[in-house]
């Protein structure tokens, strides 16, 4: 039987060797920025929010959970909205969802109210759920399909372009302007400092909507490569005949999107207030957020050295050397004090770069007229992010560094995953993707 997401999950590109995809790749590759630069916001935000909401770890990772559950309730709706609406007018949908939810975190701000942070957080990330539902999938479908992991490497470098740049922006213009993020460790507000903190967010999210309106205005007016409709028609008819789940890679590779990104936004939702403590760095929140660029930017730099290394080594075996450095890197950031497990943790950042656009690839490998299925399935495992919550009520009755085991445990399955769940069994020719 055929996954729950609808075909307008993913576009199947018809066949038109004078087509060039270039243009669209690298418009579509501003949108990955995009969303990377909102997603980590959130990282200089939670800090912020503990000060100002008096929140224990249970309930600032909470926050990120919500982010994250948007992802698995929102992805079947978008799904369905693409085959709607199209592919181009979701895009834009998408953008203006984003900066509906940004605006909203204004009025947050202005409150300031915890359940209104959280609504307009899902609200950002039900646009940018948009977003990925049609952008990953397509990236991955057009071109050459033993290129398909490099390749949407390359185009996942621009997200951690965006992951990288947003932690300065977020230490300068929230926690920088505010008495929480300039304090050296956790500190008790006044009420008159909360509300003064709580205002610090309304420019950064003020400048992050125009942007995101702006964004949409071009991709509306961007003469975006055509779909085939008549290839997605077929593929509905032969889907009827095959089934997901005879397919090793995909199975195992649900689960390993999921638990990826349970270890990803585990050490970026942490990693202020751990490099924070006075046995590891004794850095403020402020100083601690720039550092947190390094991890994105290491993300950054394994994305372009992975897409290179992809070009000519098997994606599987490049996905189980980076997640064997990143149990290692972990391990030592349990097992160390001082700038050891500091950069440690920065350097874990290397490590995940490849991890999402490899094992999303490989778990959409030989698919064939099921690719759209899968794809949406994948996209929704990214909702394993929201069980982040887990390393903060770890954090809270074991220790914030004990906590950080979780994510090498994580990096185990996903080694698990390269080695043997990504073979794939029952794998059909890849006759609907177009070639380059």
């Amino acid at each position: 039987m055929a996954g729950p997401i609808s075909s307008g999950a993913a576009p199947v590109a018809t066949h038109n060797p004078g087509t060039r995809y270039g243009p669209a790749l690298a418009l579509l590759a501003s949108l990955f920025f995009m969303w990377g630069f909102i997603t980590v916001i959130n990282n200089t935000l939670l800090p912020h929010l503990r000060s100002v909401f008096e929140l224990s770890y249970t309930q600032t990772t909470l926050i990120e959970s919500v982010w994250f559950i948007a992802y698995f309730v929102a992805s079947i709706p978008s799904a369905k909205l693409i085959e709607r609406v199209g592919y181009q007018k979701s895009l834009v949908i998408g953008l203006l969802i984003m900066a509906a939810g940004a605006a909203g975190m204004m009025l947050a701000a202005s409150l300031p109210s915890y359940g209104v942070t959280l609504f307009m957080l899902f609200v950002i990330a039900s646009g940018i759920t948009l977003l990925q539902v049609a952008a990953n999938p397509y990236v991955a479908v057009v071109g050459k399909p033993e290129t398909a992991s490099s390749r949407l490497n390359l185009v996942q470098a621009m997200n951690s372009a965006g992951t990288m740049l947003a932690p300065m922006f977020g230490a300068y213009l929230i926690l920088g302007r505010s008495k929480g993020g300039t304090a050296q460790g956790d500190i008790v507000l006044t009420q008159a400092e909360r509300l003064a903190d709580a205002q610090s967010v309304v420019l950064p999210y003020a400048l992050v909507a125009v942007v995101l309106v702006v964004l949409a205005i071009v991709i509306a007016r961007f003469p975006l490569p055509a779909m085939g409709a008549s290839a997605t028609r077929l593929a509905k008819e032969e889907r009827k005949h095959l089934s997901l789940w005879a397919h090793r890679n995909l199975v195992f590779g649900i689960p390993a999107i999921f638990i990826y990104l349970i270890a990803e936004i585990g050490v970026a939702n942490l990693f202020v207030n751990f490099v924070s403590q006075p046995d590891i760095a004794n850095l403020t929140h402020e100083q601690a957020g720039r550092y947190l660029s390094l991890l994105w930017g290491g993300m950054m730099v394994g994305r372009f050295v992975g897409s290179a290394i992809m070009q000519k080594v098997d994606a599987g075996k490049v996905l189980a050397a980076f997640s064997i450095g990143a149990f290692i890197v972990m391990i030592t950031t349990v097992l160390t004090h001082g700038p050891v497990a500091m950069w440690s943790l920065i350097l874990v950042g290397l490590f995940h770069s490849i991890m999402f656009p490899t094992i999303f690839t490989l778990g959409i490998k030989g698919l064939g007229p099921l690719t759209e299925e899968g794809s949406g399935l994948l996209i929704m495992a990214i909702a394993g992010g929201s069980l982040v919550v887990v390393q903060g009520w770890l954090a809270d009755n074991f220790g914030l560094q004990t906590s950080f085991l979780l994510t090498a445990v994580c990096e185990l399955y996903i080694l698990f995953y390269a080695l043997w769940g990504s073979r794939t069994t029952h794998a059909l020719p890849d006759q609907q993707l177009d070639q380059e």
